[in-house]
């Protein structure tokens, strides 16, 4: 069965104020299957943007094809495209109320009145509104704003929803809320939904998969914990969420692991997989993949964050080299200036080969 969405090499170039060329989409391709919540994150200028408005038909390629629910989308206009697109603005009128909102696209297809105010009714219980039709965006909270911007956009049904950082202008409680909402109105719905954005956690939190973009290219396509537990290169690793990296020289293989050290001597454990002594490797481990206890690597903690059930700590290894970052327990011990030894599990190291 064809996806939903079928992206073959998309390219685009802007011309810069320099008179230089922007590759702001360099050979890209991606599938999207229906009813998936692919999430497109990256770095401002990576070309996460402009594949949007390219799928919606705002952007033009300069080659490539795509092809949604089986039609060519090069030889549609936006407004014949089965796309709607939530932008970060909502750009809600403000002159009409929430119910003529959400049923604008309706009435300009001619859709009988009575027939609109059935639709607008369900959409608006669909995503909370109940009973606030006759309000108008002003007497409405950013949260609120931001459901009826959706409800204007999948009443018309669409096949696919593209999401332009729709969640950025939101303060942070109201923006975590919003993130488990939008997930489970799109399973609800049925419709395919691409976001955008550059915060990992809304990533992380909603997707079923993450297409992580740099420089207009696509650098790892993964499901949410693919993507943090095993990315593929340097950038993705550092990209998603706080990490710590560990350029080290395999010393030799003992029991079931293999021991390895950076420059500065701090030794870690590595699964085996085929190591050899003397082999160049980029171990990979997260602030939670340490634990405090009575060995491991020596250190003494620096700085202590407290975060409610957990503390961050930044341990200046005793035998030199970058600090580890660490998230412990807040009923553990470990003051700033306070000795520690941080001990880890091998199979929860991620190793990225050298090259």
């Amino acid at each position: 069965m064809a996806p939903l969405l079928e992206i073959r090499d998309a390219r685009r170039t802007f011309l810069t104020p320099e008179g230089g060329r922007l590759a702001a989409l360099d050979g890209v391709s991606l599938s999207v299957e229906a009813n998936e919540f692919v999430t497109l994150l990256g770095p401002s200028g990576c070309g996460k943007t402009t594949l949007l408005r390219a799928i919606s038909g705002f952007e033009a390629l300069d080659s490539g094809t795509m092809v949604l629910d089986g039609a060519d989308l090069s030889a549609l206009p936006p407004f014949r495209r089965p796309v709607n697109t939530v932008f970060q603005s909502y750009a809600l009128f403000g002159h009409m109320t929430v119910a003529r909102n959400v049923g604008y696209a309706l009435e300009v297809a001619g859709v009988a009145k009575s027939q609109r105010e059935v639709q607008v009714a369900e959409v608006l219980e669909k995503v909370g509104l109940a009973g606030l039709g006759a309000r108008r965006p002003g007497q409405l909270s950013g949260g609120q704003r931001q459901r009826v911007a959706l409800a204007r956009s999948i009443i018309a049904k669409p096949r696919l929803l593209l999401l332009d950082e729709p969640l950025s202008a939101l303060d942070r409680n109201l923006r975590q809320q919003m993130q488990l909402e939008l997930k489970s109105l799109q399973h609800a719905l049925g419709i395919a939904f691409i976001f955008v954005t550059h915060d990992q956690e809304e990533a992380l939190t909603m997707s079923d998969w993450i297409v992580v973009m740099r420089a207009g290219k696509i650098e790892q396509i993964g499901t949410p914990r693919e993507i943090y537990r095993q990315p593929k290169n340097r950038f993705v690793a550092e990209f998603i969420g706080e990490t710590n990296l560990f350029p080290v020289t395999v010393d030799r293989v003992e029991g079931g692991d293999a021991l390895a050290r950076t420059a500065d001597g701090v030794e870690l454990r590595l699964p085996v997989l085929g190591r050899k002594a003397g082999e160049q490797v980029t171990a990979i481990l997260r602030p939670a993949d340490f634990t405090l206890g009575p060995t491991g690597i020596p250190g003494r903690v620096s700085r202590a964050v407290y975060l409610g059930s957990d503390l961050y700590l930044f341990v200046q290894p005793q035998a030199g080299g970058p600090e580890i970052r660490v998230i412990a327990r807040d009923n553990q011990d470990a003051r700033e200036g306070s000795a520690v030894h941080l001990s880890h599990d091998p199979a929860r190291v991620h190793v990225l080969e050298a090259g």
